[in-house]
Order: structure tokens, then sequence, then C-alpha cells
């Protein structure tokens, strides 16, 4: 068995569908004659076409097999930030305050996001994070103690949900939605700013397999710009 490395496979993949040797929509050969061809194992191939499976270059389907895709498509990703890390980035001084922490049943339309039943206890952190002592981003996030056991004893009153789950949590995915809001009452007084004011708003929630962790808003202060790259 040689040792063909999975870039080498994936070079020479990309060649054949930039040179139309595999067109858009052709079923290209298995794991196991690509393995035969470049004489290497099969999870090398494997590993090669799993990554161009994500950049949505080709389209991988269980009992369909492996399509050059139609119309290719690199997906954008989007990181989930330590906000004490994108503010010091930025050379500026990080805050944090913790403004509530209660166990408290949720409301209806977090545990539908949340998709738990009705009024499940949730721990809820309200906190904000500032930047050279100014209103940076208010968050405001419930977790599921379910998923996260040791919960009730993380430090939040010195560090933020943010942090703390980031470091202490394997997350296997979640989703995100960026909306411009008008500032509740709540975001109004976190973040100093009149009722009504346009913010960027993220609402994220992640998972560790089938159970959600946490759902959480950040209401950013007005100003705010996200970066993020394809």
């Amino acid at each position: 068995m040689s040792h063909t490395s999975y870039r080498t496979i994936q070079t020479e993949v990309l060649r054949r569908i930039r040179t139309r040797v595999w067109q858009p929509g052709q079923i290209i050969p298995s794991e196991v004659d690509l393995a035969v061809e470049f004489n290497c194992a099969r999870a090398t191939i494997n590993r090669a076409l799993r990554e161009l499976a994500e950049t949505g270059i080709i389209d991988r389907r269980r009992k369909a097999g492996t399509r050059v895709s139609l119309n290719p498509v690199r997906k954008a990703t989007l990181d989930i930030p330590m906000t004490r890390i994108e503010i010091e980035a930025r050379g500026l001084t990080y805050g944090y305050k913790m403004l509530a922490k209660n166990n408290i049943p949720a409301p209806e339309d977090v545990t539908v996001r949340m998709n738990l039943v009705p009024l499940q206890p949730l721990l809820h952190v309200k906190c904000l994070h500032l930047a050279d002592g100014k209103p940076h981003v208010f968050e405001d996030r419930w977790i599921n103690p379910n998923a996260v056991s040791n919960v009730f004893t993380a430090p939040f009153e010195t560090v933020s949900p943010n942090e703390w789950l980031l470091q202490n949590v394997p997350i296997s995915g979640g989703d995100i939605v960026l909306t411009a809001e008008p500032a509740t009452v709540g975001d109004a007084a976190a973040l100093g700013i009149p009722k009504g004011t346009a913010l960027f708003v993220a609402e994220r929630r992640t998972f560790i397999g089938t159970d959600t962790i946490t759902f959480v808003r950040l209401a950013y202060a007005p100003g705010y710009r996200m970066t993020t790259h394809i």
C-alpha cells in the first residue's frame, strides 16, 4: 500500500472536475475503485472526498454514490466566537458583568426552539460584555442542565456562559439566525440605549448529539460589524 496523501487525491479529483473529465452531475468512481487506482487505503479516499463534499464541489449520498455537483458552491462557515477574544483582538479592554442567573421553567417559545418539553426548568443567565468599559453585547442565554450536568457549579459570576461553554462542553452542531431588530426594553436597559434602536441580533442553538445544549440571543450595541469567511 502506498502513502498517497488525501491532499494529493483531492488535487487530482479537482483536476478531473475542472477539466471536465468528470462532468457536472456525473457519478464518479466508488471509494473502492479509487483506492485501487491510487493504491491507497479506502479511509484516505473517504477523507479526501468528505472534505470536498463539505465545500460543495461534490455531492455524496448513501447508496446513491458520489456525484460532481451540478452547481458547486462553496459553503460559508461561521465559527462560534469567544466574545472576550473577539473584543481583545480589536485592541480593546474586555469587561464582563453577570446581570441575572435563575433556574426557572422556560417559556414556551424557548422550549420549542430547544426541542424540550413545555415549562422544563432551565438555567437562565443574562450578562453584559463590555469593550473599553462600553456595552458591546447583551447575552440572554438558556442552558439545558440535562445536557450540561455541571452547569450549576459554573462560575458565571466571573466567567461568561459564552466562554465557559466553549471551554467545557463538546459541541457537535448548531444553527444561527441573524436579524436586524428594534431594541427591546431589556436590550435598552442592558446596552444603555433608547428602546426601539436598530440592533444586530444573533440567535444561536448548539447541540451535543440530539440534545440541545443552549439557546442564546445576542443583542449587539449599535455599530457592531460581523466578519466571516467563504
